[in-house]
């Protein structure tokens, strides 16, 4: 006798169809708790909170200048002097400087160095920082040749990276440049406009200047303020070691201010 199932093929069809079916979504539940139940992907930690860096300070530094006397410097007693904490460039009517002269600092040879200074021009005033520089006996007791972080009164040109009796313009206010082999000059990038740095620099006013000069990358800083940096690949041109001086600038009758002047040597 046969069964009833026997009878009817497309009942056990039926039937297992629907074990299957079963089968398959208890396997799915089961997977889909499963799923449920493993712990959430583990989000990207931030790193730890670090410190925010405090102001640059006068660590390492040395003072250059004692705020009495010019005894550690060589210049035209004509025109420079101590007073009041200061050194003080001042030409007039009278006493007119007819060739840039320069302050020459007796303390020996700067190669990699940082130099921190504070200055205060008449409007007039044409100046600057010489470093890594060379005397000219042939021109005069007092003239330089070399690197210049470059300032005046109007604050046309304060910052910029020169070379006086050199190659000149190296790097003007807000460029960062490289002068390659062959005095190849390239521009690497822009610091901002000029006009909008010089919103940085205070007319008449004191002003902070910091020089960084380490192998053949220069970097002036007013005012906490990147005004030019420049590299050197010139290998005849640029100057590895030399003195460091301030300048006066021949011109109309003037005054020029310094304090506060420190070195560290690299």
């Amino acid at each position: 006798m046969l069964s009833p199932f026997a009878k009817r093929p497309s009942m056990v069809i039926s039937l297992l169809a629907i074990l299957v079916f079963c089968a398959g979504f208890m396997w799915i539940s089961r997977v889909t708790k499963a799923s449920s139940q493993q712990p959430a992907a583990i989000a990207r930690q931030a790193p730890p909170a670090r410190p925010a860096p405090i102001p640059d300070d006068n660590a390492g530094f040395e003072a250059i200048f004692d705020g009495k006397a010019l005894d550690n410097w060589d210049g035209d007693p004509t025109f420079w002097r101590a007073e009041d904490g200061t050194i003080v460039a001042e030409s007039t009517p009278e006493k007119v400087v007819r060739s840039n002269t320069f302050l020459i600092w007796k303390g020996g040879i700067v190669r990699d160095f940082e130099l921190k200074l504070e200055f205060k021009l008449s409007p007039t005033a044409n100046s600057g920082i010489q470093y890594r520089s060379a005397l000219m006996p042939e021109v005069s007791k007092w003239a330089m040749k070399g690197y210049q972080a470059d300032m005046d009164g109007a604050n046309n040109y304060t910052g910029m990276v020169y070379e006086e009796r050199g190659r000149g313009f190296l790097a003007p206010r807000g460029q960062f440049a490289r002068m390659a082999e062959g005095r190849i000059a390239k521009l690497i990038s822009s610091l901002g406009e000029s006009d909008v740095l010089k919103e940085f620099l205070k007319t008449g006013d004191w002003n902070q200047m910091h020089v960084i000069a380490r192998g053949n990358v220069l970097l002036h800083f007013v005012n906490g303020h990147l005004m030019a940096g420049f590299i050197d690949e010139d290998s005849q041109g640029r100057a590895m070691e030399g003195l460091l001086g301030l300048q006066m600038h021949a011109g109309k009758p003037m005054k020029i201010e310094f304090r506060s002047l420190y070195l560290k040597n690299l």
